[in-house]
């Protein structure tokens, strides 16, 4: 019998363990999608407890709590301690298994702090206790912790109109690990609250220095955004899309298009879509002129609790998995940049697990060797995929359709300094799909040297640090 979490855990196989420990275990991190506090790591940052760094923005934690029956007020509430939060999500822990959240917050507890015990009610003071003591310490403060788990690069999530002041101290400051902005403009084209989308519009004019009174002012600020993004370092956008938009549009309609919003006046269905549709092309067209890769994220339906959307607002469990049918629009949109050679490199994520296949077929249709290997990526496993049963769906489909070999890897997709395992629990994942293929003779044994150091470094690090020239 196998034991949890032990130096082979979810590896299966004596090839599993050796691709592991001899060449996954071995690649710094390449974390090029994450949601981290850029403030944290300018000024870093210290944790006053386990919760503080642990609970807090945690939303996987606080659906497991709610659904293991814990009042939201040991989730998000204001008049609880941060030991009392702690103790009811150590109560909720043992109701984990088979939840990835079991994985997650016993790789965290062992890869950061040396913590082997089980959480339980029985534990909890006592690790609380004790990782709150190392907080305390420099090692474990936010710059700390990056280098402790080999952090190469982190690639954060920003508006075009923030001021990127925390990257720019950071890289002044010479600090190993390197943070870089992503361009994330989905604020740029939300055009379904005609008096957000205006405000949104003032500011960036406001930053940007650009007057903006119509259309071809808004893409001539976002230009400006976009090349100071580019100056300190930016290599990636990123769009949080419901879905793929690929309508016809001409210039004239969506002139006509933002004139209405801009002047406060809601817009139908079909213009909202064109309007998205056209800013989505100024958004790729800037990204191939740069030499960036464009990220899109598809597939989620958000906010669908509307009492706790007022309550707490977004981005605190209450989203879902959707169920848009995306392939035409996929494909039409793509095909829209490529006819004009204007399609830069793309990582493509869905939500449903039932548009895996469909996503990897999607990007032979536009690979081009001229970008080198890979150009159209299938993204890994996200957000709720993004555990052992979703990523090997996820590989599964890209190798039988496509090239594992080619893939840039996992990332955190967190807002925690904690995270960092989930490239552990992800390579230990890789190696075991392997691993296996090489022990039933699927693959042969005399080349796991190859795949060793071919394709499982490459997955792990290498395909990034080449993909997005870091």
């Amino acid at each position: 019998m196998k034991q949890f979490n032990d130096d082979n855990f979810l590896l299966q196989t004596r090839a599993a363990e050796r691709l592991y420990h001899e060449h996954a275990a071995k690649m710094p991190i390449i974390d090029y999608h994450c949601h981290l506090i850029p403030g944290y790591v300018a000024s870093n940052h210290r944790f006053d407890n386990l919760s503080k760094i642990w609970l807090e923005g945690d939303h996987y934690k606080w659906r497991a709590m709610r659904t293991n029956g814990v009042d939201e007020r040991f989730c998000t509430g204001k008049d609880t301690s941060d030991w009392e939060k702690f103790e009811k999500w150590a109560e909720t822990v043992p109701y984990t298994m088979r939840n990835p959240l079991y994985h997650w917050t016993h790789l965290e507890l062992k890869t950061a702090f040396g913590v082997t015990d089980l959480l339980c009610p029985q534990t909890a003071r006592k690790i609380y206790d004790e990782c709150t003591e190392k907080l305390q310490k420099p090692e474990f403060f936010a710059r700390g912790l990056m280098q402790h788990y080999n952090v190469e690069v982190v690639c954060t999530t920003d508006d075009p109109v923030d001021s990127l002041e925390h990257h720019i101290k950071v890289a002044e400051d010479g600090f190993a690990v390197r943070m870089l902005p992503t361009w994330r403009p989905d604020k740029a084209m939300a055009v379904e609250v005609p008096a957000n989308f205006r405000a949104y519009i003032e500011k960036l004019s406001e930053v940007s220095g650009v007057e903006i009174r119509k259309f071809s002012d808004v893409i001539d600020a976002l230009r400006v955004r976009h090349k100071f993004f580019e100056q300190v370092g930016c290599r990636l956008s990123d769009h949080g899309i419901e879905e793929f938009y690929a309508e016809d549009y001409t210039q004239a309609e969506i002139d006509a298009i933002f004139n209405k919003v801009f002047g406060g006046t809601e817009l139908s269905r079909e213009e909202i879509r064109k309007f998205k549709t056209a800013m989505m092309v100024e958004f790729a067209v800037m990204d191939h002129e740069t030499g960036w890769t464009q990220q899109f994220h598809y597939g989620a339906i958000r906010d669908n609790n509307s009492r706790m959307f007022r309550q707490l607002g977004p981005d605190t469990g209450f989203d879902s998995i959707g169920d848009f049918t995306v392939g035409k629009a996929m494909s039409k949109f793509f095909d829209m940049l490529d006819r004009n050679d204007k399609l830069t490199k793309a990582i493509i994520y869905n939500l449903n697990p039932r548009d895996n296949e469909l996503v990897a077929t999607m990007l032979g249709n536009f690979q081009d060797g001229r970008y080198g290997a890979g150009k159209i990526q299938f993204g890994s496993g996200w957000w709720f995929l993004d555990q052992k049963d979703g990523m090997e769906k996820q590989m599964n489909a890209l190798s039988t359709l496509g090239l594992l070999s080619r893939f840039v890897g996992m990332l955190t997709d967190s807002r925690s300094f904690l995270s960092y395992p989930r490239h552990e629990y992800f390579r230990r994942t890789l190696c075991n799909l392997l691993g296996n293929d090489i022990e039933q003779g699927l693959l042969p044994a005399s080349e796991i040297e190859f795949i060793g150091r071919e394709i499982v470094e490459g997955v792990c690090y290498r395909n990034a640090k080449n993909y997005f020239q870091f």
